[in-house]
């Protein structure tokens, strides 16, 4: 199996007519308030909200290709809220109702999010759905009915999440072997390029200079160096995301995980009615390996995972160019769950990296005395969380004592990532084990499998 392109950056580009042009590059030294490292979703929410409440804020983004370039132009498209990642750690640095609070700042982003893109006439395709993580064996269906009791547990709110049986299921998209699924309600779908594109064109028209195809080299306090000139700035905010290994001294801070994601052409109605999804829920699955997919606004299917997870010595990928057996382990996945898809062409392939913590907990943070800020780490989980991260910067930086800044990943620090090739053997093992788990838990499987619970503490997951 083969895809008719292959990277260009993503499908989603494509879909809007192909890649932008480059905004001008800096042009030698130049003075700012604030300077933002990254135009992707991160570094544009923070800007939005720093003009939003001080408007003369002078304002640099600066941006090593094109704003939207890395995830924020390459991702799923899941506008899905909600703490994605074990509660339990956020109480090393806050109480159990910060963590409650944080989770619930999370889903509000959902809202936030589509406000302002009603605000400022960004046209996303963004439709308000479900998601649905569907479970194909008893032992899948048993960690999503523990998933949801944990929920309950920390005071998720009423009506957010369910449990349907394999009826149901069926009565919405007919998943091969689906014998039921978690159901999240209150999320949305997205074009993911035509989000960032249009927040990036949103702060500009409230003054902010965006400086496209300049290399940061590197950030000290009060100074950021690139290959086009030095931006001068008192307020520095690190918005990098999958690409922070590539700064001098972030090499081990964030792994630079990778994912792929492939598109199909588009399916005829009849195909449709075969497989129903009439109401475009977010579609994705309780293996280990995880996958994860959506009806796009024309009628295709993306559909994404994990593919070869990570590249040695955190390399980063070509302009979204996957490698053959990752495109082939997705086909793979998507005719595994919707094999009424199984004969489709696949129009589009593609790859980027997100950024992954040592612990696999996103985090906010502000270093007020070097005037460094940051925020990132969503492990595949940003679209709606760096909503909330760019507010939450935007309150350190101007100083304000909020909500958003006492929630207790605000500030955390942890542990470096080992240095090769300890960590490509830790991942690349993880997620082997984690396909022995699937392929032990197939079947009428009731427990998880222990490899699973192996691979979790190999990688601190």
């Amino acid at each position: 199996m083969h895809a008719k392109t292959n990277g260009n950056v993503s499908f989603w580009y494509a879909d809007m007519g192909g890649l932008p042009e480059y905004r001008p590059s800096l042009t030698g030294d130049t003075d700012a308030d604030v300077c933002v490292v990254g135009g992707g979703y991160t570094g544009l929410w923070t800007c939005y909200y720093l003009k939003k409440a001080q408007p003369g804020l002078r304002i640099v983004v600066l941006e090593r290709e094109f704003a939207g370039f890395g995830a924020s132009g390459r991702n799923g498209g899941w506008l899905s809220g909600g703490l994605a990642w074990d509660r339990e750690k956020y109480l090393a640095s806050g109480a159990r109702g910060g963590v409650i609070d944080l989770e619930r700042a999370l889903t509000g982003a959902v809202d936030e999010v589509i406000a302002v893109a009603g605000a400022e006439g960004i046209d996303a395709d963004i439709r308000r759905t479900d998601a649905l993580t569907v479970a194909s064996s008893p032992a899948q269906m048993s960690r999503l009915r523990e998933r949801y009791a944990t929920a309950l547990e920390w005071e998720v709110p009423e009506g957010r999440l369910s449990l349907i049986g394999g009826d149901e299921l069926r009565s919405r998209i007919r998943v091969k072997d689906g014998v039921g699924a978690l159901v999240t309600h209150g999320v949305a779908r997205v074009q993911p390029a035509k989000l960032v594109r249009g927040l990036a064109a949103a702060v500009e028209r409230r003054g902010v200079r965006i400086r496209e195809g300049t290399t940061v080299t590197r950030i000290d306090e009060g100074r950021v160096t690139t290959d086009r000139g030095v931006v001068r700035a008192p307020l520095v905010v690190r918005a990098t995301e999958g690409f922070t290994a590539g700064l001098p001294g972030c090499e081990r801070l964030w792994l630079p995980l990778n994912s792929a994601i492939l598109v199909t052409e588009p399916l005829p109605d009849e195909m449709w009615e075969r497989i129903g999804w009439q109401g475009r829920e977010l579609l994705g699955d309780a293996s280990h390996g995880y996958s994860y997919a959506q009806r796009t606004r024309e009628g295709r299917i993306a559909m994404g995972g994990r593919g070869v997870p990570y590249r040695f010595g955190s390399r980063i990928d070509a302009d979204g160019r996957t490698q053959p057996e990752t495109i082939r382990l997705l086909h793979d996945i998507l005719r595994r769950m919707l094999p009424q898809a199984s004969g489709l062409a696949i129009d589009h392939a593609w790859c980027g990296v997100l950024g992954v913590p040592r612990d696999w907990c996103a985090t906010v943070g502000f270093d007020r005395k070097a005037g460094v800020a940051w925020a990132g780490g969503y492990v595949g989980n940003g679209v709606s969380t760096s909503n909330l991260a760019g507010r939450t910067v935007a309150d350190l930086i101007l100083g304000r004592d909020t909500g958003l800044t006492r929630l207790p990943w605000v500030n955390r620090r942890v542990r470096a990532w080992e240095p090769e090739p300890f960590r490509w053997l830790g991942v690349h093992a993880m997620y082997r084990l984690y396909r022995w788990a699937d392929r032990n838990e197939a079947g009428n499987a009731r427990r998880t499998s222990r490899l699973a619970s192996l691979a979790n503490g190999l990688t601190g997951r």
